[in-house]
């Protein structure tokens, strides 16, 4: 496969997530996941310019999920107690700029996607809006000849996030 075939793979994996995730169908999204996936989103923090230290805290994280805590927070939003999100959210993903390449010594047929991510969320009958920015890190893998997620990280571009919650997946 060449390394064209291999983003175009990866673009059209993300944009079926996208999708997924859109239409509110978590069930379907959650099947993307694989056994051992690493969900994580680090708090971004403001450093002084030639700061060597990380613009990413390794210890806060607004998400830090793994197979079972991604599978509770998706069985809480089919429930009657999903405050959050009453009335549900109206989200629509734009994922850009992916680049996708095989990792060496690879045996479990990973491949490492990076992509842009514009998140547009409005809730109820207001001009009211949140816009979240931010790059990500993902490890697709291959299983049954179809790419499952293993890993995300989420670098936000903001340090602030100007909404009520983070009732959704990135």
């Amino acid at each position: 496969m060449t390394n064209h075939e291999l983003r175009l793979d990866c673009e059209e994996f993300l944009h079926h997530e996208a999708e997924l995730l859109d239409d509110k169908r978590l069930h379907d999204w959650f099947e993307l996941l694989t056994e051992d996936i690493e969900y994580l989103v680090p708090r971004r923090v403001t450093r002084e310019r030639g700061s060597e230290r990380s613009e990413f805290s390794g210890k806060g994280f607004l998400y830090r999920d793994d197979h079972g805590t991604l599978s509770t927070r998706v069985e809480r939003f089919d429930n009657d107690y999903a405050w959050a999100e009453n009335p549900p959210s109206r989200t629509r993903r734009f994922v850009s700029n992916v680049r996708a390449s095989e990792l060496s010594n690879n045996e479990a047929d990973d491949v490492a996607v990076k992509s842009n991510l514009l998140l547009y969320r409005s809730q109820g009958d207001t001009a009211d809006h949140d816009l979240i920015v931010g790059e990500r890190e993902d490890r697709l893998r291959r299983v049954d000849g179809e790419f499952k997620l293993a890993k995300r990280t989420v670098y936000l571009d903001q340090t602030v996030l100007a909404t009520r919650n983070l009732s959704f997946f990135l």
